[in-house]
């Protein structure tokens, strides 16, 4: 079964982060690669996103024509920072590799749509 992880954080996870010195970003980013490397089988496409300010979005009202603003693409206190594909057998094993995931956040688990 196919999930999208986003990996989530509010602004003080990104204060925190820029927060880090160089030794313990370089942990940090250390530990996210052994992750990665421990579920490499299972990861497909993954990237880390650009700051929430840096997005554009296009918003569909009920009437009238999509309207493009800059800024984050969602309203809330948590902004996507990355994301990884991965393919596991099922929801109890997204589970174990979300609960294990280093960066901290919060990770959401959600199921790809396939279509028959």
């Amino acid at each position: 079964m196919k999930y999208v992880l986003p990996f989530c954080g509010t602004d003080e996870d990104a204060a925190a982060f820029e927060a880090l010195t160089p030794e313990q970003l370089r942990l940090r980013y250390a530990h996210v690669g052994a992750w990665c490397a421990e579920h490499r089988s299972k990861i497909g496409p993954s990237n880390q996103l650009q700051a929430p300010d840096t997005a554009t979005s296009v918003r569909f009202g009920p009437d009238g024509p999509p309207v493009v603003t800059d800024g984050p693409f969602v309203e809330g206190k948590e902004a996507i920072g990355g994301y990884a594909e991965i393919e596991v057998a099922d929801l109890d094993e997204a589970l174990r590799m979300a609960k294990s995931w280093p960066g901290r956040g919060t990770v959401e688990i959600r199921p790809v749509l396939t279509r028959r």
